[in-house]
């Protein structure tokens, strides 16, 4: 088993790697439907697994394109890691979408829209339409970032 120094050095080298063949070697027109940045690789202790989260920004068929697109293209990014990085086994590539930037913006929007709200009650007196309950309820209800790297 991998010290964690290592694992983090060769998650640091996937993600850079898988990065560079999203730019140039990846030749799926699938992969350039939605604009793609990968966000983090997490690597098993073993070094033989890892996950590489992306984040696809586009609309919903243009992700589930681009996710599709990744998915057939595994193969050639593990061949590829294999020849690029010096490693005596090559993981196993999972590609999974990171949702987390599109929560981030949508807490946001609702925070904003919350205190939008609660300045025309303050200044004109208006009653609210119950958004506070609602922002509470989307927030509790949205999956946090561990569940996405269990």
């Amino acid at each position: 088993m991998a010290n964690s120094r290592r694992v983090e050095r060769v998650a640091s080298l996937i993600k850079r790697e898988v990065s560079q063949m999203l730019l140039v070697g990846i030749k799926d027109d699938r992969v350039g439907a939605g604009m793609v940045s990968i966000t983090d690789v997490a690597v098993s202790g073993d070094l033989q697994h890892a996950k590489v989260f992306v984040s696809i920004y586009g609309s919903d068929e243009a992700r589930a394109e681009t996710m599709a697109g990744l998915k057939a293209a595994t193969g050639f990014v593990r061949s590829e890691l294999g020849q690029r990085l010096r490693l005596r086994r090559t993981p196993e590539i999972l590609f999974k979408e990171d949702l987390g930037v599109e929560r981030g913006t949508r807490v946001l929007s609702l925070i904003n829209q919350l205190s939008l709200e609660r300045e025309a009650k303050a200044t004109h007196g208006l009653p609210t339409d119950g958004l506070e309950s609602a922002v509470e309820d989307d927030v509790e209800a949205m999956p946090s970032a561990e569940d996405d790297l269990a």
